[in-house]
């Protein structure tokens, strides 16, 4: 890897780090290193370095803020992308807001508010990127991305832009078709509709207060960490199973929120997954109902 790197470095992709530890880039401080960590500095470095490292065969991983994944002890092999500012921008165009996929998913619901667009009140305490969110098609307090996408422009392995419209990418329950066919979201489109201020800032700021309320952001944590079962929410599973506080390592299910599980300093990824399976193998005993993780695990194992 350290002729890809150097190639990397001639050829003005970004800033380009060798063996960087992952941990401070994600929000469960959690993670080995990456071979390489590139981050681009302009749309432009981003498809040429996508364009290189495919015709070179070499695998890579993109990440924006680190929410809603677990990085491996072990690390991550290839290249990591790592959006930055040049794709944090956004605009509105009467009733369309539109936002780079490293644009912050909560900014961007802010800045909807203040425009006076309702749609995006939902997000108001969803963690990470634009990108991420379509990827995930992330949701909260009823509502979530399928809802109010128009189109997101992605960049696919091969270095080719692409416009999807929402049909297009598949949703379903956090899913849609970026977890099947890699690619990075560049931009994203989403239709919101005018509405009254004073109300939308009232909801968001419910949304807020019952945030802070009821879940444990104060500790390095990586949103929720199961999918709700059919006509089920997991925490309320976990929580009833008496698996509040339990521990692995220094990997602890939250007091606070059932679903989340939290870094109290010093968890390793091996910690969390040890948890994670420790509270399926749990529910499934005691419900017959087997939980699904949503956080991603990347990295060798």
């Amino acid at each position: 890897m350290r002729q890809v790197f150097n190639d990397l470095q001639a050829g003005a992709y970004g800033d380009v780090r060798f063996n960087e530890p992952l941990a401070p880039y994600t929000t469960w401080k959690i993670g080995g290193p990456a071979d390489i960590l590139l981050t681009p500095r302009s749309k432009d470095q981003l498809i040429r370095a996508v364009r290189f490292l495919h015709d070179r065969g070499i695998p890579w991983t993109v990440i924006g803020r680190g929410s809603n994944m677990l990085v491996t002890d072990k690390g991550i092999r290839g290249v990591v992308i790592k959006l930055g500012d040049t794709l944090e921008t956004v605009r509105f165009e009467g009733t369309l807001a539109i936002a780079g996929g490293a644009y912050s998913f909560i900014k961007l619901s802010v800045m909807a508010g203040k425009e006076g667009l309702t749609g995006l009140e939902f997000a108001s305490g969803i963690p990470g990127t634009v990108g991420g969110a379509v990827y995930m098609n992330a949701g909260a307090h009823g509502s979530d991305v399928s809802r109010i996408l128009k189109q997101a422009e992605v960049l696919w392995e091969t270095g080719e832009l692409a416009t999807l419209q929402r049909d297009e990418l598949q949703y379903a329950y956090r899913h849609s078709l970026l977890q099947t066919k890699p690619g990075i979201v560049t931009e994203a489109v989403f239709q919101l509709e005018y509405g009254e201020r004073n109300e939308i800032a009232a909801e968001m700021a419910a949304n807020k207060e019952r945030r802070l309320r009821t879940q444990p952001y104060t500790l390095a944590c990586a949103g929720s960490v199961f999918r709700n079962p059919p006509g089920h929410h997991a925490a309320r599973l976990i929580e009833d199973a008496g698996l509040k506080g339990l521990r692995s390592g220094g990997a602890e299910v939250s007091t606070l929120h059932a679903n989340f599980i939290v870094n109290t300093g010093e968890a390793t990824a091996e910690d969390v997954v040890t948890l994670i399976e420790k509270v399926k193998a749990k529910v499934l005993e005691k419900y017959g109902i087997e939980l699904h993780p949503e956080v991603l695990v990347v990295g060798e194992r």
